[in-house]
């Protein structure tokens, strides 16, 4: 009976170094960063898991958004995978970032009402500025983590 009690008893529990601990706790603190055309431009993002999807999707390597202009007033791209979304009946306005049916992410200068889920708003531009960058051509996105 001895010998079974140190069988069980002995077996260690593998633990993961805390150098490991740490690297984790910095990937998912790094935050989302978004270039429009090379710009980086300030993003106030949403806490959901609609974000925390596209950290997931940025993890390894930026993630490259080609966007067209729809509508005269948005720029639309297809993130390439749908994520999780929680639309609800919204009306946004000019620097809203939204998802849109799961998989494409949506960057307003003008300002639209339907069923979206929320990802962020862009801070350091004005109206002005957002239809100088979205509004005169299809632009590249670039999210990436850092």
């Amino acid at each position: 009976m001895t010998i079974l009690l140190c069988i069980f008893g002995c077996s260690k529990k593998e633990e993961k170094p805390d150098e490991e601990i740490i690297e984790n706790k910095e990937e998912v603190m790094k935050e989302l960063v978004l270039k429009i055309d090379d710009q980086e431009v300030k993003v106030n993002w949403e806490d959901n898991e609609s974000v925390e999807a596209l950290k997931d999707l940025a993890l390894n390597q930026p993630l490259t958004i080609d966007m067209s202009m729809y509508g005269g007033f948005e720029q639309v791209g297809e993130i390439g995978t749908s994520i999780t979304r929680n639309d609800s009946q919204t009306t946004t306005n000019p620097g809203d970032i939204v998802l849109y049916a799961g998989d494409n992410i949506v960057i307003f200068y003008g300002s639209n009402s339907w069923a979206y889920t929320r990802l962020g708003k862009i801070q350091n531009l004005n109206n002005d500025e957002l239809k100088e960058l979205l509004g005169n051509h299809d632009v590249k996105v670039e999210l990436s983590l850092k």
